[in-house]
């Protein structure tokens, strides 16, 4: 996997704009990294949404959980991907579908996930892009 280099500004400003973000992805696990980000980007201010078919009915840090993008009703800002890299290009399709509807401007694959085409897709459709990083760790970080 080859480095990305996002510059600080780009990143920072991200974080300062977004206020909803779905996790896909996301677990009822609480020794999941996922687990833990939620909790930590509810802890900075951020509306954390769950979504994960496995886990649909259930909550997550007082969150329900949701089966897909599509049935999350209001604004998304910000997908963040908990997935394997090769299952992320068709919720990135699914994000940009979305993307008008739903206010999504930026789509995240977290450390270790990375699809170039799927990210080429969502530039392509003006969302802003972000892989292989953490938004707990980019937090930390920068504010």
């Amino acid at each position: 996997m080859k480095e990305l280099h996002y510059s600080d500004e780009y990143i920072r400003n991200i974080l300062q704009e977004v206020k909803i973000i779905a996790m896909v992805g996301c677990s009822t696990n609480r020794y999941r990294p996922s687990h833990g980000v939620m909790q930590y980007l509810q802890g900075k201010g951020y509306r954390v949404i769950p979504v994960n078919p496995q886990y649909v009915g259930q909550e997550i840090h007082g969150e329900s959980v949701y089966h897909s993008l599509a049935d999350i009703s209001g604004p998304i800002d910000m997908v963040d991907f908990f997935l394997r890299s090769d299952a992320v290009g068709p919720i990135v399709d699914m994000a940009i579908e979305l993307a008008e509807s739903k206010k999504i401007s930026t789509i995240w694959m977290q450390l270790g996930v990375w699809d170039e085409e799927a990210a080429k897709r969502a530039e392509m459709a003006n969302l802003r892009v972000v892989m292989n990083r953490c938004p707990k760790i980019e937090y930390s970080r920068l504010l």
